[in-house]
């Protein structure tokens, strides 16, 4: 059995100084296999999986349970997601755990007896709660396509809990930035400070009751969460805090396995996830449309490849809102329309390349999604590959954590929209794709990519981000293909996104010239600045030598690419 869970602090910033490439744009450069994650502890984990013969699915599963212990701001077992799978040989193969809302939701939930929007209620309170797909969705990929034993995926796991790890920079940044939040709620107070005071860079995380909960993973499968001790005490703190989950809500939940969405980019295969995830059909549209461009010659990061991306992200994004939701409930989605290069090729034509277009108050803006996702990426040696993306919706979701279980809930509710008839210019999305109904998926952006190449793996990219993560995602392609970057280099590069409403593009502030804004102001564009945008992990795969780079987003401390 694995004895190692604690690192000493001299290793964890040995490890943090090697696996964030430092003193330039290098790759990370391995022969066989990686992993690229936002914790470098949880990418060791996948690492070492798949040096002991586990392939990409093993290292996903491995990493995953692991980040819901040492990336507690967003890795998780009580949240959801999705994972995209391309082996090696055969068909690529996606997997939606997205959260499902409780058999007692409702259009209306949001609410107050008034009729009015109630913010607090959507996304703070235990009604806020969507029923946990993690552990559903990670098991139903290990099922289909893993080789080691289940247990030996999430025994590291059940270590770094009960034995504990050593707190980096970032998550002390985090975990004190939540000490008001946690105070409301006596088992998160307890399991994520000291006695109410902040956990420090170097101190020693233990975690009990998550060691507890994920024995009974490790041993009993999904039963281990979705049933029994687990399922008992999750659902007494929803009775206990006026929450909808019951326990059927529980037993009843289960992950799917479903045919990803394939797109083509100047001849590359591009693979994303289907809906619920707008993650798909926004990369693919925004692809298809930049292609009628010369994006190369123009130039990286310049104002005219700007103003492209931006008008490309504006019109997708109007389509995401206007047509796309769980496609249980709304069966007649024009996925299909939207990712053709007919779509894509009418919409160029409305773009002037030399003036913003003007989005208005009639058109669509986006229900609230927080940037606190991971996402991580893993190629195994025979080129297996996974890009997953997982969320608890806010930092720490909704940071009520599970009594005597110890893991926090995720408050993905607040991803369905507001209420009928609620489109506002101020924010609120009251159109049906996206309303509250029982056994409901909530729409999501999370957009695990990965790109291929005359049949062989060329790339595995995502990020988290919220409403930012399509166009994070969109942009490393765009670097890698087009710009001819390497892995590194795609994640470095300054980033931009643009929602259709509000009209503005949000800009990273150090990533681009004055000259270039002014340019962008002069085409009549509203600009809007932002410290940073998403935490892409990306892994690209050198042809002419074989090997794997991967491009570490240093954006957020804590992350590490591993491999060998």
């Amino acid at each position: 059995m694995l004895r190692r869970a604690v690192l000493p602090l001299s290793l964890l910033l040995l490890l943090n100084l090697t696996w964030s490439a430092l003193g330039g744009n290098d790759p990370t450069r391995v022969r066989n296999a990686m992993v690229v994650s936002q914790s470098a502890i949880a990418s060791q984990v996948g690492a070492d999986v798949m040096q002991e013969g586990g392939n990409a699915v093993d290292a996903a599963v491995a990493t995953a349970f692991a980040m819901a212990v040492t990336h507690p701001t967003a890795g998780n077992i009580g949240g959801g997601g999705f994972l995209v799978f391309r082996p090696a040989e055969g068909e690529p193969t996606a997997f939606n755990f997205r959260e499902k809302a409780p058999a007692a939701a409702h259009p209306e939930m949001w609410l107050n007896e008034n009729g009015e929007y109630d913010y607090q209620r959507h996304h703070e309170s235990h009604k806020a709660v969507g029923v946990p797909g993690t552990v559903a969705g990670l098991y139903l990929a290990w099922k289909t396509h893993g080789k080691l034993p289940w247990k030996r995926l999430v025994e590291p796991a059940v270590l770094l809990a009960a034995d504990g790890f050593v707190v980096g920079d970032g998550l002390e940044r985090t975990l004190k930035g939540e000490i008001d939040r946690f105070k409301k709620y006596p088992a998160s107070l307890a399991q994520f400070t000291k006695n109410g005071e902040p956990y420090l860079a170097g101190d020693v995380l233990k975690q009990p009751d998550l060691a507890k909960t994920l024995e009974r993973i490790r041993d009993q499968g999904p039963a281990g969460f979705y049933e029994g001790e687990t399922a008992e005490l999750l659902v007494k703190e929803m009775e206990a805090n006026g929450g909808l989950i019951t326990l059927e809500d529980m037993k009843g939940y289960a992950a799917q396995q479903c045919q990803p969405l394939t797109g083509k980019y100047r001849g590359y295969d591009v693979i994303g996830m289907p809906p619920p995830s707008s993650g798909g059909v926004g990369v693919i549209e925004m692809l298809n449309i930049l292609e009628g461009y010369d994006i190369r010659s123009a130039g990286s990061g310049s104002a005219l490849n700007l103003h492209r991306m931006a008008e490309a992200m504006r019109r997708s994004y109007a389509d995401r809102a206007q047509h796309l939701g769980d496609p249980d409930f709304n069966p007649d989605m024009p996925v299909k329309e939207l990712i053709s290069k007919e779509h894509a090729a009418e919409l160029r034509k409305t773009i002037d390349e030399s003036k913003a277009s003007v989005s208005t108050p009639e058109s669509f803006e986006w229900a609230y999604e927080s940037d606190e996702t991971t996402h991580f990426s893993v190629v195994d040696a025979d080129r297996n590959a996974v890009s997953m993306t997982y969320t608890l919706e806010y930092a720490y979701g909704s940071a009520i954590t599970v009594p005597g279980a110890g893991f926090i809930l995720n408050n993905e509710m607040g991803d369905f929209n507001a209420g009928p008839g609620l489109t506002t210019a101020g924010g609120l999305i009251g159109t049906k794709p996206n309303l509250a109904l029982p056994q409901k998926r909530m729409l999501s952006s999370m957009s695990p990519t990965i790109i291929a190449k005359d049949g062989e793996l060329f790339m595995v990219t995502g990020s988290p981000g919220g409403r930012t993560i399509i166009n994070t995602v969109l942009q490393t392609i765009l670097n890698v293909v087009d710009h001819k970057m390497n892995a590194q280099e795609a994640v470095d590069a300054g980033r931009i996104h643009h929602q259709w409403l509000p009209s503005r593009i949000m800009y990273e502030h150090q990533g681009f010239s004055p000259d270039t804004l002014a340019i962008l102001r002069d085409m009549g564009h509203e600009l809007y600045r932002n410290n940073k945008q998403g935490t892409a992990e990306v892994i690209v795969v050198d042809a002419k030598s074989g090997h794997l780079e991967g491009g570490l987003d240093r954006r957020r401390p804590d992350g590490g690419a591993a491999g060998y």
